[in-house]
């Protein structure tokens, strides 16, 4: 390529959290080689993310793995860059204890209806019956303690991102860990998140792009201080004894390749949804590259 030549434009959107932080450092800031294409970073919250990729905006995004049952025709998965709760993921809290059976009619704060964390939820409660309100992630648990949102009685919130480490910093309680419930329900780990290329990019330039996160991902874990110290930034009232221990959670084995386990579970769980009711139509993943 000629020093004038213009490089493939790829806009990218991901969470401001530290786990997307971290995984997307040396992409942000020229650690790697990214051959014939610019990136452009755009962070904004997950479910703002899989509303925008209905309209195809981002070419690489990060999206739920629930949103991913309705952009099948516009995004393939790729094998790296999942983050994935094996054993532990989004919880339910409220200001006092209780069990699955207790949200029955409640009003529980939720960070959007296409999270991975929402579809969990539904599929935990089966037909247990109880409300929901769309909340930012990072203002639910505030609005748990406060018992009100915009007029709304909250009786529990369903919690993502670092407020899975911090929600007893304010004297929550955990009703249950939906991670938890999954393992032990399918043995397998909870898939939440992925990323996403836009198909109309092409095979090739498909299989660049993932290539390029991939060496991201293994740049960030390869130089975990430096990736770490990035993500700091990103982690709301964490220290960085705690934004260590929450990246490891969802930057990890996992998020180098979904591998086959990884791939088993998110067909288990786009397959449950549809069998609920929840999805419209049963969706066999499509991922870039191989296993």
């Amino acid at each position: 390529m000629s020093a004038t030549e213009a490089k493939r434009l790829i806009r990218v959107g991901h969470s401001p959290d530290p786990d997307d932080a971290f995984m997307f450092h040396a992409l942000a800031h020229d650690r790697i080689d990214t051959a014939g294409y610019q990136f452009t970073h755009e962070l904004v919250d997950i479910e703002t993310l899989n509303r925008r990729a209905f309209h195809g905006e981002l070419e690489l995004t990060a999206i739920s793995i629930h949103a991913y049952a309705f952009l099948h025709d516009k995004y393939a998965l790729c094998s790296c860059g999942a983050s994935m709760g094996d054993g532990y993921g989004p919880m339910v809290v409220a200001r006092a204890a209780g069990t699955t059976q207790s949200l029955a009619g409640k009003t529980i704060a939720v960070p959007g209806t296409l999270t991975s964390a929402f579809l969990a939820l539904r599929l935990c409660l089966g037909a247990q019956p109880f409300e929901h309100v769309v909340v930012p992630f990072d203002q639910i648990i505030d609005v748990v303690v406060r018992g009100e949102h915009q007029g709304r009685t909250i009786d529990a919130g369903l919690i993502i991102h670092e407020g899975q480490l911090t929600y007893s910093q304010s004297h929550l309680a955990l009703i249950v860990d939906l991670g938890a419930w999954w393992k032990g329900l399918t043995g397998l780990p909870l898939p939440l998140g992925a990323n996403g290329v836009r198909k109309d990019l092409g095979p090739a330039a498909m299989r660049d792009v993932e290539r390029i996160l991939f060496h991201s991902i293994r740049y960030g874990l390869d130089h975990r201080q430096e990736a770490l110290q990035h993500a700091l930034q990103y982690g709301r009232d964490l220290d960085r004894a705690q934004a260590d221990k929450f990246v490891g959670m969802y930057v990890n084995d996992w998020t180098l390749d979904f591998g086959p386990r990884g791939r088993e579970a998110v067909e288990r769980f786009l397959a449950m949804g549809y069998e609920h009711g929840i999805l419209p139509t049963l969706v066999t993943p499509e991922f870039i590259g191989p296993s």
